[in-house]
């Protein structure tokens, strides 16, 4: 059995960075808004069982976005900055 491998320029892995950057940026924006909402949410009065729901959301957004700033350093890192 023979495996195939693909040879990718420095060019093409570059753009490949390039566009995933992009993309955690974007991923940046939309969980910024979802740790704004769920702030402003945590500030009105809520049930106990809707207090944990949100307090789910925080925490999870709050993960996420610390695993994006890890990729996004990572993508730097890769593209020499």
């Amino acid at each position: 059995m023979t495996v195939k491998r693909t040879v990718r320029s420095k060019r093409e892995v570059l753009d490949g960075v390039t566009e995933l950057r992009a993309l955690a940026h974007d991923l940046s924006n939309s969980l910024e808004a979802i740790l704004q909402a769920s702030y402003l949410l945590s500030q009105g009065k809520m049930e106990p069982e809707s207090k944990r729901w949100a307090q789910l959301i925080e925490t999870s957004s709050n993960e996420a976005a610390r695993i994006n700033r890890e990729m996004r350093k990572a993508l730097r890192a890769l593209s020499g900055e």
